[in-house]
């Protein structure tokens, strides 16, 4: 039930019924390795507005055989405590090979892969990537969802020329459609004109 929805947020699947959502923080693939804090049920709440905006992209997609896939929109702030008690405990790398092989867990803070507070938690941000139809097979973008390091970096010259296809078409899509891209996270997207723009909420995804 989503009675506890904050106003001014809805379900993503209530606009965009079509939409492939992967909620990883509900389940154990992440960099974590287990459920985080806040995430009771495989949902995706986002702003009203940046529903609409994806749904713009979405329906860009649609006749090409394409669509969206959401890894995450909004996120708890108790999601992102659980974010930083992890990354204090040096010694819990059960998920370092998938996630981060080549950055140090004592470094994250440092190179800013891991902050107390996150814009996910304004509503407005989102994960998202492009699959197929066909197949619901992700588009190759040379790293996975989450991935830390150099290669996730979205202006990444070392990808194969499809690679930096894929990342350039969903990129060019979502500022269309007004979002702003991170140029450290292929995948995330946040809303120019965010309705929230200072309120980092705490209400469960459930």
């Amino acid at each position: 039930m989503a009675d506890n929805l904050q106003k001014g947020f809805v379900d993503i699947e209530n606009i965009i019924p079509d939409i492939e959502l992967d909620i990883r923080y509900y389940g154990k693939d992440n960099f974590v390795g287990e459920r985080i804090d806040g995430y009771e049920a495989a949902r995706c709440f986002i702003t009203t507005e940046a529903a609409f905006a994806l749904k713009e992209v979405q329906a860009d997609l649609k006749p090409f055989g394409l669509g969206l896939k959401v890894f995450d929109a909004y996120r708890p702030q108790r999601a992102v405590n659980h974010f930083v008690r992890w990354a204090k405990e040096l010694g819990n790398t059960k998920m370092k090979l998938k996630y981060y092989p080549d950055v140090q867990k004592k470094n994250l803070f440092k190179d800013g892969y891991i902050a107390a507070k996150s814009g996910h938690s304004r509503g407005s941000s989102v994960d998202v990537t492009i699959i197929s139809l066909d197949n619901l097979q992700e588009l190759d973008m040379g790293t996975h969802w989450d991935f830390f390091g150099p290669l996730s970096w979205p202006q990444n010259l070392t990808l194969t020329l499809e690679q930096r296809a894929h990342r350039m078409l969903l990129q060019s899509l979502m500022l269309r459609h007004g979002f702003r891209a991170l140029k450290e996270e292929w995948w995330h997207f946040s809303l120019q004109n965010e309705p929230f723009p200072k309120t980092y909420f705490d209400f469960r995804v459930k």
